[in-house]
């Protein structure tokens, strides 16, 4: 039977000092002896997913205490990637979440905690916790701060724009057929209120998959931030963790533990779920690192196979004018996984720390399935309150009915999905040895083959300015490098030079490759995560200008047609030359702190985890 490792600084003559000190925190004789829960909250006032987040760890410490547990809160750091976007603090963007898992495994470790609640919500603050709940693997729950609500729709130069977003807001700003007054217009309804931003971006990504993964409660994934039914699930987390927690300590049940709950038919569901909900391809580099912190086989090889067996279900901003109050309203996480499961695509052998099997999960959560609860019919009925706020659970409004229309609606099932293939790819050639990862659900079929000559950027400023100067032509391959974990340093996003070839009417036109990464807002043909990367030697350090490049989705290809004698005369110069694999005239101050994460960051196809080996 396991003991409460918070017995090394509560039992015992030799804890008599800590004792000391736990008392001083307002402990008693009476809390010795039960599991302390430390409550990870990420609240901060940079980043709108955040804002909300200062009282929830009460919310979740009251339960915690009413089923027996000693709640003690701490607080992580939490990087806005929208504020971070398009200057030097998006290559801090990344790294941040091997500073997040740390001071998680720092603080759980330090202070032996028992079980552990999630407070996360946006890009890499969930992708951080997670990682250290698969490296501490104690009892964990995950609790997100919950999505916010879309932007409404607004009338610009005498055309009306669907429901705005933060990606409707930056490909504006590229659009010179909007003024300023116009932009103003976009800018001040694309945000309305706390939360993670309101399409299938990077955070909702995630805290659906934390959903999928089994570690988080019915409904995380999107239950508006704004919400009182969200209350429930911060409640309900206390008292679930508190439930795994003794289950575990008193019954010796390691079923509830994260690397038992999230394992490897876990994980395949949870990519199963990112196909068919065309999440962010962040998504792909943040589960491949949950898998290798909790020492799970599970690779970028076994994502490629998913992606041919599982079709896309459902298109959400910034794919189409859905965004996540449109997914709730439709059933959530728990209706996507339903579609899944009645057509055979995913392991029923599989708990979460809720249900005892993915069955008795959907049986219960599915509003499409035969007898959802009523609990579950509630909480699908939350409907966003319409007005600015950065208050949680500011508001009670209710859908007058579901969307259960699984032929045309928000979530549809397999027979009428948008496309047989999931949301997701992994292509692979010579340009993309150990892979590369696009967004098909953000690509129309039509341009998934496509040809044409490389235009070589050095930098992602570099390409912002050719693209903003108007210097790309139409039917170009934008090749933006040295832009990976180690190159960058950071794996920068690309949301910008997406999002302006939007605006500027190349979104279809173009094409753009880089072994940086995307945003979960961005679309059109754009290939990231290229392994391996420039910096570490790969064929897209060696790329020239004019040089024809084949991008086929059906065939999940990606090859620089350049013959092999030419490139390996390309090759020899460049091992030969004074500074190799190092980005030619980009001036870039790279701080100690990148410097570290660089010399130990590895390639985008492992999860850029950290190799302290190297």
């Amino acid at each position: 039977m396991p003991q409460l490792r918070s017995r090394t600084t509560t039992h015992g003559r030799n804890a008599a000092g800590a004792r000391s000190l736990w008392r001083a925190t307002g402990m008693t004789d009476d809390d010795f002896g039960k599991p302390i829960v430390a409550i990870a909250n990420s609240y901060t006032q940079f980043v709108p997913g955040h804002v909300h987040l200062r009282d929830l760890g009460d919310v979740v410490a009251e339960t915690v205490r009413e089923a027996g547990g000693v709640p003690r809160e701490f607080h992580t750091i939490a990087v806005d990637d929208g504020i971070a976007m398009g200057h030097s603090g998006m290559l801090y963007s990344l790294p941040s979440r091997e500073i997040i898992a740390d001071s998680v495994e720092y603080m759980v470790n330090a202070h032996q905690a028992d079980a552990l609640v999630c407070i996360s919500n946006c890009d890499k603050i969930t992708p951080g916790m997670l990682n250290a709940a698969m490296r501490l693997n104690i009892p964990t729950v995950f609790v997100s701060g919950g999505p916010m609500e879309a932007g409404k729709a607004v009338v610009v130069e005498g055309v009306a724009h669907a429901p705005t977003d933060l990606i409707t807001t930056i490909s504006a700003s590229a659009n010179s057929a909007i003024d300023d007054e116009g932009l103003a217009e976009v800018e001040r309804s694309a945000c309305p209120t706390c939360g993670s931003c309101s399409g299938m971006f990077t955070a909702n990504s995630m805290n659906c998959l934390t959903e999928a993964l089994g570690l988080a409660l019915p409904g995380n994934g999107s239950t508006l931030a704004t919400h009182a039914a969200r209350r429930e699930l911060f409640q309900e987390a206390g008292r679930t963790v508190v439930n795994i927690a003794k289950r575990y300590y008193q019954s010796d049940d390691e079923s509830v533990l994260p690397r038992s709950v999230a394992n490897k038919q876990a994980f395949e569901n949870a990519m199963a779920l990112d196909m068919a909900m065309g999440g962010s391809t962040n998504t792909v580099l943040h589960t491949l690192a949950a898998a290798q912190e909790g020492e799970i086989d599970f690779t970028l090889d076994d994502i490629a196979e998913i992606s041919r067996k599982v079709p896309c279900l459902s298109k959400v901003a910034p794919n189409s004018d859905y965004h996540m109050e449109d997914v709730h309203r439709a059933g959530g996480i728990s209706a996507i996984m339903g579609e899944l499961d009645r057509a055979g695509l995913l392991h029923r052998d599989v708990a979460s720390v809720h249900s005892e099997s993915l069955t008795a999960w959907l049986s219960t959560w599915d509003v499409r399935g035969e007898s959802p609860s009523e609990k579950a019919l509630e909480i699908f009925h939350a409907a966003p309150g319409g007005v600015r706020t950065t208050k949680a659970f500011s508001t009670d409004n209710r859908w007058s009915s579901l969307d259960t229309d699984a032929a045309n609606g928000c979530i549809r099932d397999v027979e009428h999905a948008y496309t047989v293939d999931g949301g997701l790819a992994v292509l692979k050639g010579n340009l993309a040895e150990e892979g590369a990862v696009i967004k098909a659900a953000g690509v129309e079929e039509e341009l998934w083959h496509f040809q044409g000559p490389a235009r070589v950027l050095e930098s992602q400023e570099q390409a912002v300015s050719a693209i903003l100067n108007k210097e790309i032509q139409p039917g170009e391959v934008l090749v933006i490098r040295y832009e990976g974990p180690a190159g960058g340093p950071g794996m920068q996003e690309m949301l910008h030079p997406t999002a302006f070839l939007k605006g500027s009417g190349l979104g279809k036109k173009c094409a753009l490759i880089t072994d940086g990464r995307f945003s979960g807002g961005s679309s059109g043909l754009s290939v990231g995560h290229i392994s391996p990367e420039a910096a570490g030697g790969g064929l897209i350090g060696l790329v020239e200008n004019g040089d024809q490049i084949l991008i086929d989705v059906h065939e999940r290809k990606l090859e620089l047609l350049v013959d092999e004698q030419v490139l390996a005369e390309r090759r020899a110069k460049m091992e030969a030359s004074e500074n190799p694999w190092h980005p030619v005239g980009r001036e870039r101050k790279v701080t100690t702190a990148l410097r570290a994460y660089a010399k130990l960051a590895t390639s985008a196809s492992y999860g850029a985890v950290r190799d302290v080996n190297k």
